[in-house]
């Protein structure tokens, strides 16, 4: 049976029993929280979002050194906001507080977000992919048909994963059926596992996955989380087919930007692996034929695909609601392919708490004017308000390539991150796609190129041994490189002809 579907954040640490010292990165982030309440209340900031200023520093550092697990942070950031944001004037009437329940309130908005809704229905498709073994089929056929030179399985790899990109909505669990199966036949063609055949195998599954999450909204929690802020703070949202047609192309050319730098930096010791063909045939035939379960989830994955890139055109139904169609169809008595008690163990509901808790930091900051405040200081002190829309996104793309060095989860670094960017392109004066700046600036979150702890499926990819943390920012420097300036290329151009920017 196929193992269960990973999170889609990094593992959390064990935490043992008994009396241990507290994490020094835990007494940072409250030191950090206590540093900004202590600091004197800036004019034109209400006490609420001094408060939620506080409890995003506090998370920040909390997250940046994994102090505690992501889930247990999610907690302890609602438990804050009930406190500090509870006792703190009401901003509508100073006179009262807000009160513990109405803070409770704000800190679980967030699960009531249409976004959480489709990340909880994106892991439950994982799950019925892994369950079924339909991953692992389309990953094997997908190999099939592209060849066994070495040239040719690099490119299957990052033909798997934009295949799979379509159909399994997890960055992690993409990785993690890729993995097994290339591991399979790096170990079937007799490749040594520290040639540069196998590490550039395994490099190309973890760069190509970071790389297609810019490409399709679906591919990843982050991206869900940016279109639930998009929703909530300007009221606006970005199709699946919209995204696709903007950050497609992108990712084909970093594709080839991959394949390149991999075969001129870790040149192959051959350029044709022996018996790789067979080895293929074989994995696919001790798999049988396809089954009633794959064949079933096959359809309502070509009809959800079929419904996300339609939407606004065919019909008006949001991605979301077809979403659950889906899921409805993959659980019912004999039409479906799993039970519930199939899918409990397989969901990482902790996902769920920190995408809910993360929505819900990002909403109250707006809610109690911290993020308005502080992109009003941001704009005022940066100069952002004298230049051109392209020049504003170079500033604030590179800004988030360069803090993502110190995150390990997209989804936290999106959390933190993007309502306090958001608010400072809602201050910023001109003409410009505010909805569009922020799909593209979601892009750049994905910029997980460089370390392996910068993204979940490189830590997947990295627990092969087939590479060193040296090797793979050799690669990630150059598709950072690249791929930033092949963005602001496409901002100047492409995506400014689409009328996103």
């Amino acid at each position: 049976m196929p193992s269960s579907a990973p999170s889609a954040l990094p593992a959390s640490k064990p935490e043992k029993p008994g009396k241990a010292a507290i994490p020094l990165g835990l007494a940072a982030g409250v030191v950090a929280l206590v540093a900004v309440l202590l600091i004197p209340l800036p004019a034109g900031l209400p006490v609420a979002g001094h408060r939620m200023l506080a409890i995003l520093a506090f998370a920040v550092v909390v997250w940046i050194t994994e102090a505690v697990s992501y889930e247990a942070s999610a907690i302890i950031i609602t438990a804050l906001i009930a406190f500090l944001v509870g006792t703190a004037p009401n901003i509508q009437n100073p006179a009262v507080e807000y009160g513990t329940s109405a803070a409770i309130g704000m800190a679980l908005t967030g699960f009531a977000n249409p976004a959480l809704a489709l990340v909880a229905g994106a892991l439950f498709i994982a799950a019925a992919m892994t369950h079924t073994g339909l991953d692992r089929r389309i990953a094997l056929l997908t190999l099939s048909r592209i060849g066994t030179s070495t040239r040719r399985v690099l490119i299957g790899c990052v033909a798997v994963t934009i295949v799979l990109s379509l159909v399994v909505p997890s960055a992690t669990a993409r990785s993690a059926a890729v993995v097994p199966i290339m591991m399979g036949i790096i170990t079937a063609f007799a490749v040594d596992k520290r040639s540069n055949v196998a590490a550039g195998i395994m490099i190309v599954v973890a760069q190509a996955v970071s790389i297609w999450n810019v490409g399709i909204q679906t591919a990843a929690a982050q991206n869900l989380l940016t279109i639930g802020f998009m929703d909530k703070m300007l009221g606006q949202r970005v199709t699946w087919a919209d995204w696709l047609v903007a950050g497609a192309p992108w990712a084909i050319v970093m594709s080839v930007v991959l394949i390149a730098a991999i075969l001129k930096l870790m040149p192959p010791e051959a350029n044709e692996i022996a018996g790789g063909r067979e080895t293929i045939d074989r994995l696919l035939a001790e798999l049988g034929p396809m089954t009633g379960p794959q064949k079933r989830l096959m359809c309502v994955s070509v009809l959800l695909l079929l419904a996300w890139a339609t939407e606004g055109r065919l019909h008006r139904y949001d991605t979301t609601a077809t979403t659950y169609v889906g899921l409805v169809l993959l659980m019912l008595p004999r039409i479906g392919v799993m039970t519930w008690k199939d899918v409990q163990s397989r969901i990482p509901w902790g996902t769920v708490i920190v995408f809910g808790v993360g929505i819900s930091l990002g909403t109250t900051l707006l809610t109690t004017q911290a993020g308005k405040w502080l992109g009003e200081q941001v704009v005022l002190h940066t100069g952002l308000d004298s230049l051109g829309a392209v020049a504003i996104f170079a500033i604030l793309s590179a800004f988030l390539i360069l803090v993502h060095l110190g995150f390990a989860s997209a989804t936290a670094l999106t959390s933190a991150m993007l309502p306090i960017l958001i608010s400072v392109l809602t201050t910023l004066p001109g003409e410009f796609s505010r909805p569009g700046m922020t799909m593209l600036l979601g892009f750049t979150v994905s910029y997980g190129f460089l370390l392996p702890i910068n993204a979940p499926q490189n830590m997947v990819c990295l627990g092969t041994d087939t590479f060193n943390a040296r090797q793979f920012a050799k690669i990630g420097i150059v598709l950072t490189l690249v791929g930033y300036a092949l963005m602001l290329l496409f901002a100047a151009t492409y995506w400014r002809w689409l009328g996103w920017i």
